[in-house]
């Protein structure tokens, strides 16, 4: 039974930062890719950033030049370094992997992790 689980996310204020962890644990074989979305209410889901194992990054345009996502296969985990928050950076975040286990490939997603900016 793979697992992804999110952590790190709270309260912050406008301008501060914040750092995402996710970490995939079970019979993994190898993480093809790892990713970050978000919801905000009201909006649909959204690509934040997303990194494969080779290391090339891609992100999403409201939030190019503030966040980083790095790890990919690095002890299975991805982090998702936020700095600059905004209030509409108000969300919940959801990792995101494409895993390959002993039976397979498989698309996992975590439970996701409150994101609240305040002005």
């Amino acid at each position: 039974q793979v697992q992804l689980v999110e952590s790190g996310g709270g309260l912050v204020q406008a301008g501060g930062s914040l750092r995402l962890s996710c970490a995939a644990s079970g019979s993994i074989f190898s993480i093809n890719f790892m990713a970050w979305y978000r919801r905000a209410p009201g909006k649909e889901r959204e690509l934040v950033a997303h990194i494969t194992s080779g290391g090339n990054t891609n992100y999403g345009d409201s939030v190019k030049g503030r966040f980083t996502i790095s790890g990919a296969n690095a002890k299975n985990t991805v982090t998702l370094q936020m700095n600059s928050l905004k209030p509409e950076d108000t969300a919940v975040y959801y990792c995101n992997a494409v895993i390959r286990t002993i039976a397979g490939t498989g698309n996992y997603w975590g439970q996701g992790t409150q994101v609240t900016v305040s002005s």
